[in-house]
């Protein structure tokens, strides 16, 4: 792995939090992700299954986490298995998890080969009543490819019909939206990775240039500060291409002129960041780009303050919507006919500002976390509202990632990464 090690502290405390919250008699299990193929002998790079990285730090594919703090054995509270390693596949695919470093990365005493597997499982479930299965129920997943965890369960429903069943989404929703200090600290290093890379990018943008070199600059950075690159698939969206809210291809050449929008980050030991910026193609606003831009960034710095404990996800929504309603009345985008003709369902600010305005990020860029109970204390929001005019060839949106604080207003992750207009234009003028 690219980034240093984390202390398997945060893992301990990881698992002790969720099996607080188990069942008597019962077992979790987690599976990691399965490596996909791409054709012939090629594959996609892997990426870990988030819930038993959040649990143990392992970070490689066939590993298997089992929690059972009910166990008879007290060796089998916590059992980790992971793959087998030798001479031959550290010659060709290098180096494997030893058992003795897979305790050393997870605080887990107890590891087992994978080949024992079937046999511990075995003696573990005829002590225990309930089995939770790591399922994926995130508001946004639309998962179609059969997992190694949906292999695990149908085979577990049908050797053991006897158990009891219950899902492990509810207690990680719960647990993995509230982040400890350690994670804090990792997510600060993605966003810092981050700033590295847009500050680069002050000094290279110019008419002229094309979205996938900006995309290029970004990697180089982000992967020479020990990230696998970027958290997300990466938007750079000059000119009208900012008016399509997904826009990936990147291929476009930016057009003195133009506005770049920018929804790009880094990620760091699976941690993501998530910004978003706009920035001149020529170095400077046009007088109508910074009165947009300003119009973003005050409805941002205004929604920023209400991230707060006891703050109601759906209720902040419909508190930054008035915030924009005033917003675009200014900027005479909306007139007063429109807002009282609106339709309380798509009220008249979504026609230029469609999408929601804060998520959890985290281990996932949408991370796991409660949306319809109060905020808490160190939840982790983005905040990134946005202004969309197909007419004027031109979208502003801006993002940051804030800590919530018990006491204050939230705290920025990316308060060093430049975002006032004038400061945007004066980095860029200084190359």
């Amino acid at each position: 792995m690219k980034y240093n090690q984390i202390d398997s502290k945060l893992f301990v405390k990881n698992r002790k939090k969720f099996m607080a919250q188990m069942k008597p008699k019962s077992v979790a299990v987690f599976n990691s992700n399965d490596i996909y193929p791409i054709g012939a002998d090629s594959t996609m790079p892997f990426e870990q299954n988030r819930n038993i990285f959040y649990l143990s730090g392992a970070d490689q594919e066939e590993t298997i986490l089992i929690l059972f703090p009910d166990a008879l054995d007290p060796k089998h509270k916590e059992i980790l298995f992971v793959r087998e390693t030798n001479e031959h596949i550290a010659v060709w695919e290098g180096e494997k998890l030893t058992k003795e470093r897979a305790t050393e990365v997870s605080g887990i005493e107890t590891v087992y080969w994978l080949s024992d597997f079937d046999k511990v499982f075995f003696d573990v479930m005829t002590e225990a009543e309930t089995v939770y299965f790591d399922t994926n129920e995130h508001y946004r997943q639309a998962v179609e490819t059969e997992t190694r965890e949906d292999r695990f369960i149908k085979k577990c429903k049908a050797d053991y019909p006897a158990h009891q069943w219950a899902k492990s989404f509810t207690i990680m929703q719960n647990i993995r939206g509230v982040k400890e200090p350690e994670e804090l600290a990792l997510m600060q290093e993605a966003c810092n990775i981050t700033e590295k890379g847009f500050r680069r990018l002050l000094s290279f943008v110019k008419p002229g240039v094309w979205e996938y070199e900006i995309e290029a600059e970004l990697l180089h950075e982000f992967i020479r500060n020990r990230s696998k690159g970027f958290a997300y698939t990466p938007i750079i969206a000059s000119g009208a291409n900012a008016n399509v809210l997904h826009y990936i291809e990147n291929n476009q050449q930016c057009k003195d002129g133009d506005v770049i929008l920018m929804d790009v980050a880094a990620e760091y030991a699976n941690y993501s960041s998530d910004l978003s910026r706009s920035i001149p193609v020529s170095g400077k606003f046009t007088k109508r780009q910074k009165e947009v831009y300003n119009a973003v960034l005050r409805v941002k710095n205004d929604a920023t303050k209400m991230l707060v404990p006891g703050t109601l996800w759906a209720e902040y929504h419909k508190e930054v919507g008035k915030l924009m309603t005033s917003e675009l009345l200014g900027l005479g985008l909306l007139d007063k006919a429109d807002v009282q003709n609106e339709d309380k369902n798509w009220p008249a600010y979504k026609k230029y500002f469609m999408h929601g305005t804060s998520h959890h990020i985290g281990l996932n860029t949408h991370d796991y976390g409660e949306l319809k109970t109060p905020m808490k204390a160190n939840m982790v929001f983005t905040v990134e509202p946005g202004i969309y005019i197909p007419n004027e060839n031109l979208g502003i949106r801006l993002e940051d990632d804030v800590v919530i604080q018990e006491n204050g207003e939230p705290f920025n992750l990316m308060a060093n990464i430049p975002i006032e207009a004038d400061e945007i234009e004066e980095l860029m003028q200084a190359k």
